[in-house]
Formats: C-alpha cells, structure tokens, sequence
C-alpha cells in the first residue's frame, strides 16, 4: 500500500513544517509598548501598555473591557454569545491580537522594545 518514497515524502514535510514552526516561534516580536484597539476597522484608541489600566470599549455591536496589567493586556468582560475573546491568553508581544468577532474588535500589541537597546541615552 505505502512505499518506501511515500514515507520519505511525509518525512521532508514533517521535517519542513517542523522547521517552518520553529522559525515563527523565533521571529516573533519582542515585548509590545501599546496596543491599537480597532473597532469595525476603524481606530477606537492606542494605550501604553506600561501601567495598569482598564479600558471599556462601548459601541454599537458591544460592550468589552480590555484591562492592561503588568506589560500584557487581556479582555476581562464582553457581552458578546460566544465570549471566546475573554479566553485568548494575555497579549504582550509585538503582533499578538486578541479578536472579538462578534463586534468586530481587534486588540493588536504595536511597538517593540528591543532588548539590545537603551531605554533612555544620558549624555
């Protein structure tokens, strides 16, 4: 039924899929310094997220509240049915969103700190 080349194939793409991961994994962004809130594709507001805060965002398909806690941001209420965006894991690295489909907010982390580079240059 297999041969000998079928095997070989599923290895060179587990092998490339492995690789590909991997390279993702690696190529992420560093840590975030905001976090662009876009609601029905356009701009609700960009909060720091250094500090804390909590942040409701109130429109005509919802209601959420995005909270903002030690450099990551994740969403601690919505009214939306379904409530998956409550279960995304808090976002802080340049890239991450968390979704809510049903008001068709997106949370996106901006911004990279770079580790290599100084946070403020004193002359």
């Amino acid at each position: 039924m297999f041969q000998k080349k079928d095997f070989v194939l599923a290895a060179v793409i587990a092998i490339i899929a492995g690789i590909s991961a991997l390279m993702v994994m690696f190529a992420q962004s560093g840590a975030g310094t905001s976090v662009r809130v876009t609601v029905d594709g356009a701009l609700y507001g960009e909060y720091s997220l250094s500090g804390e805060q909590s942040i409701f965002i109130d429109s005509a398909s919802g209601y959420n509240r995005l909270v903002i806690e030690n450099g990551s941001a994740y969403m601690a209420e919505a009214d939306c049915p379904d409530k998956y965006c409550m279960d995304y894991k808090p976002v802080s690295r340049g890239g991450e969103t968390i979704i809510c489909l049903p008001h068709r907010l997106v949370v996106e982390v901006t911004g990279t700190r770079d580790a290599h580079q100084p946070d403020v240059v004193v002359q």
